[in-house]
């Protein structure tokens, strides 16, 4: 279920493909930033911090745990439901953890930001567990490798574009002369209607 057959032309939906590796390699370095604001904002310890980085990968951790235990004992969901619908649900996933910032940044709860960026995270684990092996059968068997690299590299495209772009919005176009949760949230948005 889900897999491309071998003589359909695929580079439409490669291109789309990598643009999801793009993207998540884009979201996962604005962490970067969100440690250094958070800290300012809400006057936090270093410790208290790296909360940030803990919330959000702790999710791949966690995330890939259950989906590992899932699959030993009910099967492969993603052989399941397919490799599209497992995108769908990934993106759709971080699009909620991203629009999650806007209420924490009403509330101005550090602990919500937390969860929005696992519930973001979450989203972006499952992205990369449907889209990794997707890629490689997008096409002909001995150019799987390739068409991986490939993508890999607009994935960090991406972690090289996300912290400027995300210095821009949070810093610049939505700051009003000094950090806010609201620029943060206003970036976040962004990035949710992008997911």
């Amino acid at each position: 279920m889900g897999t491309p057959k071998p003589t359909q032309d695929y580079r439409g939906a490669f291109a789309l493909l990598t643009l999801l590796f793009f993207m998540w390699g884009f979201i996962t370095v604005t962490n970067d930033l969100l440690v250094a604001t958070f800290r300012s904002i809400f006057a936090l310890t270093a410790l208290e911090s790296s909360l940030v980085q803990f919330a959000f990968f702790g999710a791949y951790f966690v995330i890939s745990l259950i989906y590992y235990i899932v699959s030993l004992v009910f099967g492969d969901p993603i052989n399941r439901i397919g490799y599209k619908s497992g995108m769908v649900i990934g993106l759709t996933g971080a699009g909620i953890g991203c629009a999650l910032f806007y209420p924490a940044a009403q509330l101005a709860s550090y602990p919500f930001f937390l969860l929005a960026l696992f519930v973001l995270a979450s989203g972006v684990t499952i992205l990369q567990i449907a889209a990794n092996p997707y890629a490689t059968i997008m096409g002909r068997p001995e150019s799987a490798t390739g068409r991986l690299n490939l993508a890999q590299g607009f994935n960090s495209l991406g972690t090289t574009l996300g912290p400027l772009v995300g210095a821009i919005l949070i810093f610049k176009v939505f700051s009003s002369g000094q950090q806010s949760t609201t620029a943060v949230a206003s970036a976040y948005l962004v990035y949710a209607l992008l997911f």
